[in-house]
């Protein structure tokens, strides 16, 4: 009995012994620790291709920075190619040593390159102009194709990707520098009503306005100027194929391109000095606007069936200081 109270008197002591060591040791470590923490703090050595960079104190912000740089699609960013990124070692730094988050970002952007998306419009391939858009690059040819641009078939968009971006121009600016004026021709065919042949490209005499005027399109009188059933015709009704271009009978000045709430539709007229005046009804679009000039033959509107209207024709008058003239004494004699 006196053996194993001995024994068990052994083990107590050299537990209170290990205990101490144990305290002792950790005593020790905490000190060593705040001694080291006083000089020392953890952070990560950043290297790129096996080339130290620099220091940061949060490895994951710094890569967080990275990642979203090169997820980034703003703007016209395509995407970003970086070929390495950088790795991270924990290791101890006095102090006073910096970090530099901000130069090892930019040396990381340095490395990658980046390629934008765009849009080129072309001319017989050849690209002329740069928008940022798909729908912008649509609108330009859409346009152009309405204005009846002479150049439209030759005219298209394509996409770029590139390291280089462009400079882009506004749609307007575009439009307008690509417009050509469409080549209206009169052309001689004939027409006949009535057994009347009706020359489209007949001319009158210019005494009799003073100014020229040529024929807005080719077609079949189907209405006169003067009294009918449904009361006095100021005009001339001329009917065609809808779509058809409808040409300025003489040079001078749009004083109104829209819609007319007196039955005629979608309307040009044109004011040519002297007091003449002509106007055009029922059109189904304008490629005119109001204080524009335009030349004799320049097409300002395509025929249709707006307004108060049977079927596609241009309706057709010519006035002087305001009063309506038969257009026969001038044209489709």
């Amino acid at each position: 009995m006196l053996k194993i109270l001995k024994s068990i008197k052994s083990i107590f002591v050299h537990i209170r012994s290990s205990l101490k060591f144990i305290f002792l040791l950790i005593i020790s470590t905490v000190i060593i620790v705040g001694i080291i923490s006083l000089v020392y703090r953890p952070m990560y050595s950043v290297s790129l291709d096996g080339e130290f960079i620099g220091y940061t104190t949060n490895k994951s912000k710094l890569q967080k920075r990275i990642n979203e740089y090169i997820e980034n699609t703003d703007g016209n960013v395509a995407f970003i190619d970086v070929k390495s990124l950088p790795e991270y070692s924990l290791c101890l730094l006095k102090k006073e040593g910096q970090t530099n988050d901000d130069e090892i970002f930019e040396r990381i952007k340095n490395s990658g390159t980046t390629y934008y998306e765009y849009y080129a419009i072309v001319e017989k391939s050849e690209e002329k102009y740069y928008v940022s858009t798909k729908k912008e690059a649509e609108n330009i040819i859409n346009k152009l194709k309405e204005k009846k641009s002479r150049n439209i078939d030759d005219l298209g968009y394509t996409k770029i990707h590139s390291t280089e971006l462009k400079d882009f121009k506004d749609t307007e600016s575009i439009i307008t520098a690509l417009y050509q004026k469409p080549k209206v021709v009169i052309a001689s065919a004939y027409s006949t009503y009535s057994g009347e042949k009706i020359v489209s490209n007949a001319t009158p005499v210019a005494q009799v306005l003073g100014i020229g005027l040529i024929k807005p399109v080719s077609g079949i009188i189907t209405s006169r100027f003067g009294v009918r059933s449904s009361g006095n015709h100021k005009g001339l009704d001329i009917a065609t194929s809808a779509g058809t271009t409808v040409a300025a009978a003489a040079g001078g000045k749009v004083i109104f391109s829209g819609w007319d709430s007196y039955g005629l539709g979608y309307c040009v007229k044109i004011s040519h000095g002297n007091g003449v005046t002509t106007v055009y009804g029922h059109c189904s679009k304008l490629y005119v606007t109001s204080g524009q000039t335009v030349s004799a033959g320049e097409a300002i509107a395509a025929v249709g069936s707006t307004g108060n209207s049977t079927g596609p024709h241009l309706h057709l008058e010519i006035r002087v200081n305001g009063a309506p003239q038969n257009p026969q004494l001038y044209l489709y004699k």
